[in-house]
Protein backbone atom coordinates (compact mmCIF):
# COMPACT_ATOMS: atom_id res chain seq x y z
CA UNK A 1 0.00 0.00 0.00
CA UNK A 2 2.27 2.86 -1.31
CA UNK A 3 1.77 6.01 -3.43
CA UNK A 4 1.80 4.07 -7.02
CA UNK A 5 1.90 0.43 -6.01
CA UNK A 6 -1.46 -1.21 -6.81
CA UNK A 7 -2.79 -4.92 -6.80
CA UNK A 8 -2.00 -6.91 -9.74
CA UNK A 9 -5.25 -7.87 -11.86
CA UNK A 10 -5.97 -10.60 -14.15
CA UNK A 11 -8.20 -9.99 -17.46
CA UNK A 12 -10.43 -12.16 -19.48
CA UNK A 13 -12.01 -11.50 -22.64
CA UNK A 14 -15.42 -12.67 -24.26
CA UNK A 15 -17.16 -11.65 -26.78
CA UNK A 16 -19.33 -9.54 -24.78
CA UNK A 17 -17.38 -8.71 -22.05
CA UNK A 18 -14.24 -8.29 -20.09
CA UNK A 19 -13.23 -9.08 -16.58
CA UNK A 20 -10.76 -8.63 -13.81
CA UNK A 21 -10.36 -10.07 -10.92
CA UNK A 22 -7.85 -9.64 -7.74
CA UNK A 23 -7.44 -11.84 -4.89
CA UNK A 24 -5.50 -10.23 -1.58
CA UNK A 25 -5.40 -12.15 2.05
CA UNK A 26 -6.59 -10.00 4.66
CA UNK A 27 -4.86 -10.11 8.10
CA UNK A 28 -8.76 -10.03 9.73
CA UNK A 29 -11.60 -12.18 10.13
CA UNK A 30 -13.92 -12.80 7.99
CA UNK A 31 -16.86 -10.90 10.23
CA UNK A 32 -14.61 -7.89 9.76
CA UNK A 33 -14.40 -8.32 6.29
CA UNK A 34 -17.85 -8.90 5.87
CA UNK A 35 -18.84 -5.99 7.22
CA UNK A 36 -16.62 -3.96 5.40
CA UNK A 37 -18.96 -4.98 1.98
CA UNK A 38 -22.32 -4.96 3.62
CA UNK A 39 -22.73 -2.27 6.65
CA UNK A 40 -23.46 1.19 5.84
CA UNK A 41 -20.80 3.00 8.52
CA UNK A 42 -18.04 0.45 7.26
CA UNK A 43 -18.50 1.07 3.22
CA UNK A 44 -18.42 4.94 3.62
CA UNK A 45 -14.83 4.27 5.13
CA UNK A 46 -13.47 3.14 1.40
CA UNK A 47 -16.06 3.19 -0.96
CA UNK A 48 -19.22 5.32 -0.69
CA UNK A 49 -21.96 6.35 1.44
CA UNK A 50 -24.78 3.92 1.14
CA UNK A 51 -26.11 0.29 1.48
CA UNK A 52 -26.05 -3.03 0.44
CA UNK A 53 -28.88 -5.10 1.76
CA UNK A 54 -27.24 -8.78 2.32
CA UNK A 55 -29.77 -10.83 0.74
CA UNK A 56 -30.76 -11.95 -2.36
CA UNK A 57 -32.73 -9.44 -4.21
CA UNK A 58 -31.27 -6.71 -1.67
CA UNK A 59 -30.89 -3.00 -2.88
CA UNK A 60 -27.87 -1.91 -3.95
CA UNK A 61 -27.20 1.88 -3.71
CA UNK A 62 -24.23 3.77 -3.27
CA UNK A 63 -23.59 7.54 -3.61
CA UNK A 64 -20.41 8.56 -5.09
CA UNK A 65 -20.94 12.69 -4.09
CA UNK A 66 -17.77 13.76 -5.36
CA UNK A 67 -18.15 12.44 -9.18
CA UNK A 68 -22.23 12.39 -9.24
CA UNK A 69 -21.99 9.10 -9.77
CA UNK A 70 -24.95 6.90 -7.96
CA UNK A 71 -25.13 3.13 -8.14
CA UNK A 72 -28.76 1.70 -7.83
CA UNK A 73 -28.84 -2.15 -8.44
CA UNK A 74 -29.80 -5.66 -6.84
CA UNK A 75 -28.02 -8.22 -4.85
CA UNK A 76 -27.84 -11.13 -7.56
CA UNK A 77 -25.70 -13.86 -5.60
CA UNK A 78 -25.71 -14.24 -2.17
CA UNK A 79 -24.17 -16.58 0.23
CA UNK A 80 -23.76 -15.47 4.17
CA UNK A 81 -20.11 -14.36 4.40
CA UNK A 82 -18.88 -16.14 1.41
CA UNK A 83 -20.54 -14.37 -1.74
CA UNK A 84 -22.09 -11.04 -2.48
CA UNK A 85 -22.70 -10.20 -6.32
CA UNK A 86 -24.29 -6.89 -7.35
CA UNK A 87 -24.36 -4.57 -10.61
CA UNK A 88 -21.84 -1.76 -10.39
CA UNK A 89 -24.48 0.01 -12.52
CA UNK A 90 -27.78 1.65 -12.58
CA UNK A 91 -31.23 0.40 -14.13
CA UNK A 92 -30.97 1.27 -17.79
CA UNK A 93 -27.24 0.76 -17.94
CA UNK A 94 -25.60 -2.34 -18.57
CA UNK A 95 -24.54 -4.93 -16.21
CA UNK A 96 -21.02 -4.71 -14.75
CA UNK A 97 -21.33 -7.16 -12.12
CA UNK A 98 -19.16 -7.38 -9.01
CA UNK A 99 -18.75 -10.41 -7.29
CA UNK A 100 -17.25 -10.73 -3.76
CA UNK A 101 -15.89 -14.40 -2.51
CA UNK A 102 -14.66 -14.71 0.64
CA UNK A 103 -12.80 -17.48 2.13
CA UNK A 104 -11.50 -18.18 5.63
CA UNK A 105 -7.79 -19.05 6.08
CA UNK A 106 -7.57 -19.30 9.99
CA UNK A 107 -8.03 -15.87 11.50
CA UNK A 108 -7.29 -13.99 8.30
CA UNK A 109 -9.70 -13.78 4.64
CA UNK A 110 -9.19 -14.37 1.69
CA UNK A 111 -10.92 -12.11 -0.43
CA UNK A 112 -11.34 -12.20 -4.06
CA UNK A 113 -12.95 -9.55 -6.60
CA UNK A 114 -14.59 -9.81 -10.21
CA UNK A 115 -14.99 -6.95 -12.29
CA UNK A 116 -17.43 -7.60 -15.33
CA UNK A 117 -17.51 -5.02 -17.55
CA UNK A 118 -19.12 -4.93 -21.46
CA UNK A 119 -16.25 -4.93 -23.92
CA UNK A 120 -16.99 -1.65 -25.66
CA UNK A 121 -15.99 0.38 -22.39
CA UNK A 122 -12.74 1.49 -20.80
CA UNK A 123 -12.08 -2.06 -18.70
CA UNK A 124 -8.54 -0.60 -17.68
CA UNK A 125 -10.29 3.02 -15.85
CA UNK A 126 -12.82 0.77 -14.51
CA UNK A 127 -10.49 -1.92 -12.70
CA UNK A 128 -8.18 0.71 -11.72
CA UNK A 129 -10.49 2.65 -10.00
CA UNK A 130 -11.14 -0.87 -8.21
CA UNK A 131 -7.56 -1.24 -7.71
CA UNK A 132 -7.92 1.88 -5.53
CA UNK A 133 -10.75 1.13 -3.24
CA UNK A 134 -9.43 -1.98 -2.96
CA UNK A 135 -6.22 -0.16 -1.00
CA UNK A 136 -8.60 1.87 0.75
CA UNK A 137 -10.01 -1.02 1.81
CA UNK A 138 -6.94 -2.49 3.54
CA UNK A 139 -6.50 0.91 5.15
CA UNK A 140 -10.20 1.26 6.24
CA UNK A 141 -9.81 -2.71 7.67
CA UNK A 142 -6.90 -1.28 9.74
CA UNK A 143 -8.75 1.77 11.41
CA UNK A 144 -6.98 4.44 9.15
CA UNK A 145 -8.49 6.72 7.35
CA UNK A 146 -7.78 7.36 3.28
CA UNK A 147 -8.45 9.48 0.51
CA UNK A 148 -8.75 7.77 -2.72
CA UNK A 149 -5.55 7.26 -3.95
CA UNK A 150 -5.30 8.68 -7.45
CA UNK A 151 -1.22 8.12 -8.27
CA UNK A 152 -2.46 4.24 -7.14
CA UNK A 153 -5.49 4.63 -10.29
CA UNK A 154 -3.37 6.40 -12.66
CA UNK A 155 -0.51 3.66 -12.02
CA UNK A 156 -3.01 0.77 -12.13
CA UNK A 157 -4.76 2.06 -15.22
CA UNK A 158 -1.63 2.86 -17.07
CA UNK A 159 -0.57 -1.01 -16.43
CA UNK A 160 -3.94 -2.45 -17.15
CA UNK A 161 -4.64 -0.53 -20.34
CA UNK A 162 -1.63 -2.72 -21.80
CA UNK A 163 -2.98 -5.73 -21.05
CA UNK A 164 -6.65 -5.09 -21.95
CA UNK A 165 -5.14 -3.77 -25.11
CA UNK A 166 -3.13 -7.38 -25.58
CA UNK A 167 -6.64 -9.33 -24.89
CA UNK A 168 -8.05 -6.89 -27.98
CA UNK A 169 -5.58 -7.89 -30.62
CA UNK A 170 -7.05 -10.56 -32.89
CA UNK A 171 -5.95 -13.74 -32.26
CA UNK A 172 -4.84 -13.69 -35.91
CA UNK A 173 -2.79 -11.09 -36.07
CA UNK A 174 -0.49 -12.63 -32.69
CA UNK A 175 -0.02 -15.99 -34.45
Amino acid sequence: MSDSAFLTARFARTRATISADWSLTLDHHLDEVWAALTQPDELVQWLASGSVDPQLGGAARLDFEESGVTIDSRVTAFEPQRRLEYSWSCPGEPLRPLRWDLEPIGAATLLTLRLTVPAGEDAARAAAGWAAHLEMLQFALLGVPARFPYPVFKAARESYAAQVSALLIPRSVIA
